[in-house]
């Protein structure tokens, strides 16, 4: 049995390290079959040497985010420890750096995964980027935090976020009310971003003004945007003729961003993705990046993570299983 030992400044951080109920750190020694022992500004960890070593690795990268001011979660936990895995935890300082914008509440809004970071770089350097992935990796309110933190530093006059009007069983003819009372339940994700970041009060009054603009799809037809912050969300429900036609609106000193996951297309049979297959006509072009987030970069429940490995496992089976006959 080998024991090595850390010392801890202060007594808050050994209490934000252990977390509620000391989740933190039974998950890290489930993780790794070790013991962590908190003895007044000392921890100590004991266990097989190299697992030691790996589980005193995460405590240090999980010090570095308290004295960040980060606030550890669960996923936050169980993120270090995939870095520490990979050997790249050292990179957790720079990803603390980015203050992306503040919410309505006074509230940071910064990277949580080197993948979120990297996609917060190619949105700043690059007028149109595709943001490819999973559910849960914020690639939707991130989008929005630059959006905003554009209009506030008056980079761009307007912020126009739309998504297409295709969701898995429905149709806008079932749902009640006018035309915007039907296409409202598929924008809420999008009004929800913007109300954490701007409050709904100021949200109202920039949509009164025609500052912010959140519209199906459909109404981008035959207009050109200048100035403007433009989000495709939900893209991969869109279809090739869509996905040309939006990209075909960016004017001067505008961005596009567009994000999507190619796992969940509600399209009809038969009908091809606008995302999958703008990523390949619109590959190695200038200015336009694609960033692909993976399960890693999940920062909902763990569970959520649980549940993608789990349906990618499946899908992978399925390819073989056909392969084979």
């Amino acid at each position: 049995m080998f024991e090595q030992t850390i010392s801890v400044d202060r007594l808050e951080q050994a209490v934000s390290l252990f977390g509620s109920f000391d989740q933190h750190i039974k998950t890290l020694e489930k993780e790794f079959s070790v013991s962590v022992i908190n003895r007044g500004s000392e921890l100590k960890v004991s266990g097989e040497v190299e697992d030691v070593g790996l589980a005193v690795r995460v405590i240090g990268g999980l010090l570095t985010l308290l004295n960040k001011g980060e606030h550890l979660t669960d996923q936050s936990v169980r993120y270090v420890i995939s870095l520490v895995r990979e050997g790249t935890e050292d990179k957790l300082c720079s990803m603390t750096q980015d203050c992306i914008c503040i919410t309505s509440r006074g509230k940071p809004v910064k990277p949580k995964t080197l993948g979120q970071k990297k996609y917060i770089e190619a949105i700043k350097n690059n007028t149109i980027v595709f943001g490819v992935g999973p559910a849960g990796t914020g690639k939707t309110y991130l989008a929005v935090a630059k959006a905003v933190t554009a209009f506030r530093a008056k980079e761009v006059n307007r912020i126009v976020l739309t998504r297409p009007a295709v969701e898995a069983g429905e149709s806008l003819g079932f749902l009640p009310g006018d035309l915007q009372h039907k296409v409202d339940p598929y924008l809420r994700p999008l009004y929800d971003a913007l109300f954490d970041m701007l409050g709904a009060e100021n949200f109202q009054k920039y949509q009164e003004r025609g500052n912010i603009e959140v519209a199906p799809l459909a109404y981008m037809r035959g207009r050109t945007l200048d100035d403007s912050f433009i989000i495709l969300d939900e893209a991969q429900n869109t279809t090739k003729e869509q996905m040309k036609m939006f990209l075909t609106r960016l004017g001067f000193n505008s961005k596009i961003v567009v994000t999507g996951d190619i796992t969940q297309i509600d399209l009809p049979l038969g009908k091809k993705s606008g995302l999958v297959d703008v990523l390949k006509i619109l590959k190695g072009i200038d200015d336009i990046q694609s960033i692909y987030f993976t399960e890693k970069d999940v920062v909902r429940h763990r569970l959520v993570q649980d549940i993608i490995r789990a349906y990618e496992k499946s899908e992978e089976g399925k390819k073989q299983h056909d392969r084979k006959n």
